[in-house]
């Protein structure tokens, strides 16, 4: 397969969504294209702005932030598994932690996710269930329970 049809490739998957580089070379490779190919097709999109780092990091974090999905070290993690490096990462995670205020989500996330949940009330695998809904998304476990004890009932 030739450069031109690795670069078509990659453009209908950035078409799709915006994906991290790695993201990317791993798709051209699952196509079958060489990494001769794959590697020009990853240039060309650089050279042209149509790949960058940086900003799908920061979509990613805002993204994932804003619909509850990761917060603190599960975005990171997130992140990572994404294939964006650390230095692309720190500063889109802080730049998503300016915006958002993460009691104020995970107020939201509570009442969409467990409306009726009430701490004092639910056994000790209620509490586990859903104190365990969080930290897999990365909240705080001080944040969790100060949150959920301090829910009006």
């Amino acid at each position: 397969m030739s450069d031109s049809e690795a670069f078509e490739a990659a453009l209908r998957l950035l078409a799709v969504r915006d994906r991290s580089e790695a993201e990317l070379i791993r798709r051209l490779d699952r196509k079958g294209f060489s990494e001769a190919s794959s590697a020009a097709a990853i240039e060309r999109c650089l050279h042209l702005g149509y790949l960058n780092d940086e900003r799908f990091a920061l979509q990613s974090a805002r993204q994932l932030m804003r619909t509850g999905r990761a917060v603190g070290p599960r975005l990171q993690a997130e992140l990572k598994a994404r294939g964006i490096a650390a230095d692309h990462a720190a500063p889109a995670i802080e730049a998503a932690r300016q915006e958002f205020d993460e009691p104020a989500m995970f107020e939201e996330l509570r009442q969409r996710r467990f409306p009726d949940f009430c701490y004092e009330d639910a056994d000790d695998r209620q509490r586990r269930r859903v104190i365990n809904y969080f930290l897999r998304r990365g909240f705080a476990l001080s944040l969790i329970l100060s949150s959920l004890k301090a829910q009006e009932r």
